[in-house]
């Protein structure tokens, strides 16, 4: 029996390793990742209102007092029509709803100079290099408006703010805007200035302005 032991013994340990040298050894798989809760939706920024700017009520009196360069020779300000109902008309060459607004206005102002109402066209371009190609377009569309050159400072204020042209002011004799038009509308224009020009003559009170 002492004899039988020690060979057991050295049988066990030989399949013992037997076992362990065929064993696959395997990694872990690795711990699932945690589901993290969406973050908390966050409140929109309420949409900024921007508004354009205010209508004038009336020129202001740096535009009224400017003095303006007139298309043949001289000058005048449109302040020099004050206590009369006048029109300001800011035009260009280049503008095609100028090109039909025009014979439409020009034959609104004869209609209306014997009602002692003046007509003025003020175009921004530049009389350096423009002062041909305007007085051919005045020629060609036979425009009888009092005509001048509107530098920058006044055609910004009578844009103000909205970079459009056409634009028409209807001033009535106590300077009140009585309308502002933007644009041109076929067949409509003309005769919204006639009614303009009507309630500034009749001493109305003032038009919502906007475009046509």
């Amino acid at each position: 029996m002492k004899k039988t032991f020690p060979l057991l013994l050295v049988a066990a340990l030989a399949a013992h390793a037997a076992a362990q040298s065929g064993r696959r050894i395997t990694t872990p798989p690795p711990p699932e990742p945690r589901a993290e809760a969406p973050p908390a939706p966050t409140a929109e920024p309420a949409p900024v209102a921007r508004s354009g700017p205010a209508e004038l009520t009336a020129l202001p009196e740096s535009v009224l007092r400017r003095e303006l360069q007139s298309l043949d020779k001289g000058s005048f300000r449109l302040a020099d029509f004050g206590g009369r109902v006048f029109v300001v008309n800011l035009w260009a060459t280049w503008c095609g709803p100028c090109r039909m607004e025009i014979p439409e206005y020009e034959q609104v102002r004869r209609e209306y100079a014997r009602r002692g109402v003046e007509f003025v066209g003020l175009t921004p371009e530049d009389p350096r290099t423009s002062a041909e190609r305007v007085r051919q377009f005045v020629r060609d569309f036979k425009f009888d408006f009092r005509l001048g050159w509107a530098d920058r400072e006044t055609a910004l204020a009578l844009m103000n703010g909205r970079n459009v042209i056409p634009q028409t002011y209807v001033i009535a004799a106590d300077g009140t805007v009585v309308r502002h038009m933007r644009g041109y509308a076929a067949g409509r224009s003309a005769g919204m200035l006639r009614e303009a020009l009507d309630r500034a003559l009749s001493g109305g009170a003032a038009q919502a302005s906007g475009t046509h």
